[in-house]
């Protein structure tokens, strides 16, 4: 009798296990600078050891990240574009945004300073000068929150970057990182997320050319994806993501985030409209 109940509890852990282990992951659609910072590499482990839940993250930029979630392929989705956010929202693809965290956008640069724009905080004046200098500026070009913010700055400077940019313009259609390796190999400017530029290693003669602009303000967002849209989505394990990232601990983790002492994102959970 206890052999036979044995072998039945031995085939129903053969039967659930498996499944169970599914169960306890859930995939992040978010943006490349949460990954190339290292930020997830930080607060994921510290995640799974509280809840159990393996995090598995697809880093992508924004609006890739944000198309991803929109056929059901992540279940909550972590970015930092709040007009791109707000149209997922409305289009009924996620159940509420949250403010999780900011930091700023800074304008990287060639140490030779090619536009004279050195040590400046006007980003206005400084997209002016690189564009009517043809100093050379490297776009991602790939719809992430960092691209729509950079067109958002050349648009705010005057400027119509489609009709004025030329052969010193250069779009890659890839990450941040990427962004970065191509401006060092080419003595080029490009607009960064402090984060990810605080945790490259590659920066050859790149230094912070503008910084400090309250226009530069860099915010990141956590939402849901609608289960009603999408019955894969795992709702439970992915609003447990969600609360914990703007929970007193999941925001002490982000604050507790530094690089060489540096801290490279703010909490502010608990702004409203922000």
């Amino acid at each position: 009798m206890l052999s036979r109940r044995l072998m039945l509890v031995l085939g129903a852990l053969l039967v659930v296990s498996p499944a169970t282990a599914q169960e306890q992951s859930i995939v992040v659609a978010s943006t490349t600078s949460t990954q190339d910072s290292g930020l997830f590499g930080y607060l994921l482990p510290i995640f799974k050891q509280k809840t159990g839940i393996d995090v598995k993250v697809v880093a992508q930029g924004t609006g890739q990240a944000l198309d991803t979630a929109r056929r059901g392929d992540a279940d909550v989705v972590f970015v930092h574009a709040k007009s791109a956010e707000e149209k997922f929202l409305a289009e009924g693809f996620g159940v509420k945004r949250f403010p999780v965290m900011y930091n700023d956008f800074v304008l990287i640069g060639p140490a030779n300073d090619p536009a004279g724009i050195k040590s400046g905080k006007d980003i206005v004046t400084a997209l002016k000068a690189i564009r009517d200098k043809a100093a050379p500026f490297i776009s991602r070009g790939d719809r992430s929150g960092t691209h729509i913010a950079e067109l958002a700055l050349w648009k705010t400077a005057g400027i119509d970057i489609e009709h004025d940019k030329g052969p010193w313009y250069k779009a890659i259609g890839q990450g941040m990182g990427a962004a970065l390796n191509t401006a060092s190999a080419s003595n080029a400017y490009v607009l960064s997320d402090r984060g990810t530029w605080l945790a490259f290693k590659n920066r050859g003669d790149l230094v912070i050319a503008v910084e400090g602009d309250k226009r530069m303000f860099n915010q990141y967002g956590v939402m849901l994806v609608n289960p009603d849209k999408h019955p894969t989505v795992k709702k439970e394990l992915g609003q447990r993501f969600v609360d914990w990232l703007v929970s007193p601990e999941g925001q002490r983790a982000i604050a507790g985030y530094k690089i060489n002492g540096e801290q490279l994102f703010y909490p502010n959970a608990a702004e409203p409209g922000v």
